[in-house]
């Protein structure tokens, strides 16, 4: 399963992640701070995505409500969510 999330509150645009049997097996950025993002992406590969939801979930950056890796959590939960 392949998911577009648009993030809300940071700077990145749009994630796009590759799901296999809940399994995280890709995550591609547009935006947001590119190198930071593209390690977090190779973290996240091969990771359960429920277990990637709550290693990342409520994560802030600087004054900012949310961040990257929590808009990531809450893309993920999304993809879970309709798979059921």
């Amino acid at each position: 399963m392949t998911i577009q999330y648009q993030p809300k509150g940071v700077c990145a645009k749009q994630f796009q992640i590759e799901l296999e049997d809940g399994v995280i097996q890709s995550l591609q950025v547009q935006g947001g701070c590119n190198g930071n993002l593209q390690g977090i992406a190779m973290l996240l590969k091969g990771m359960p995505a429920k277990e990637a939801i709550e290693r990342m979930q409520g994560i802030r950056c600087g004054i900012k409500g949310t961040s990257c890796p929590d808009q990531i959590s809450k893309a993920l939960q999304a993809a879970l969510d309709s798979e059921t």
